[in-house]
């Protein structure tokens, strides 16, 4: 099919970030809208974080129907909407925002993307004990999701921001009335969590292009019947994904997430469902492209 003209009456959507160059986002948007007939288009804008709260004004003055939100303004863009959802609210960070006549509402659909991303291999959180490495904004959305599943979870983070983890562990134990260890991310804590693990989640930007040989997690401590999951998308395979595979364990690619988010934003923009295998085969064929 091809590409709908822009007119008048085309509406915009888009992602704000700093840097947005290495972005996927509007190749799956724009594929899934032109393969829906669909007259939306979606842009990148790179917006520093001191033109924060002008990009927001602006997505009120120029009536942007929905903007996607990546790093560093997850948490920052809160104060500057009107609402926010009830999850949002609670892990205290948004990645989507509709505009309704004005009216800027916040999401995290990161926390929908993972579930799905779970639920879609047969994986389900309750009752599970799950190891999450880092404990940043991909690893809150992470934990809020999984101890709202009924999840048992350990957090473990470098020494150098072990009181992120330690805040977040708090933070957990305060909402779920339950305990929530955070430990250094050093071998031995690692070795004693995975054996007693069901699954591993990797929260971190370890192993993202180009530092595709490195991973936090020796091989030898995977083992066959481990869930592995790795949030970073490019590699589509990271160095963890590959060892975990070849211990046996079943992997998750951070593709699934990522392509999962983008399709609760879409129906959130448009009211339609999206395509998802064409928003996953379009990001697989461009992540493909940039490894050759």
């Amino acid at each position: 099919m091809e590409n709908k003209p822009i007119s008048g009456k085309t509406k915009i959507c888009g992602v704000i970030g700093d840097p947005i160059e290495h972005t996927m986002s509007p190749a799956i948007h724009n594929a899934a809208f032109n393969k829906l007939g669909l007259d939306y288009v979606y842009l990148p804008f790179q917006v520093k974080k001191e033109e924060l709260g002008r990009a927001i004004e602006g997505m009120r003055g120029l009536n942007i129907k929905g903007l996607s939100v990546t790093i560093p303004h997850k948490v920052a863009v809160i104060i500057l909407l009107d609402e926010l959802d009830h999850n949002a609210e609670r892990i205290g960070a948004i990645n989507t925002i509709t505009n309704d006549n004005g009216v800027l509402k916040g999401y995290n659909t990161d926390a929908g993307g993972f579930r799905q991303a779970l639920l879609e291999k047969g994986v389900t959180p309750e009752g599970k004990n799950i190891v999450i490495l880092g404990a940043g904004g991909v690893s809150r959305t992470i934990s809020f999701t999984l101890a709202e599943e009924g999840a048992r979870l350990v957090i473990l983070n470098r020494l150098l921001e072990l009181d992120w983890a330690k805040e977040l562990a708090s933070r957990l134990s305060l909402i779920f009335n339950r305990e929530f260890p955070a430990l250094e991310l050093v071998e031995g804590n690692l070795a004693k969590a995975i054996e007693r693990a069901d699954i591993l989640v990797n929260a971190t930007s370890v192993g993202m292009s180009p530092n595709v040989n490195e991973t936090l997690v020796p091989a030898r401590l995977l083992k066959p019947g481990l869930v592995v999951f790795d949030v970073v998308y490019n590699p589509i395979k990271t160095m963890l994904l590959k060892e975990a595979e070849a211990a046996g364990a079943e992997i998750i690619s951070g593709v699934d997430m990522l392509v999962w988010q983008g399709a609760l934003a879409f129906k959130m923009w448009t009211g339609v469902e999206a395509p998802l295998e064409l928003m996953r085969e379009e990001l697989i064929k461009r992540l493909q492209n940039n490894e050759k």
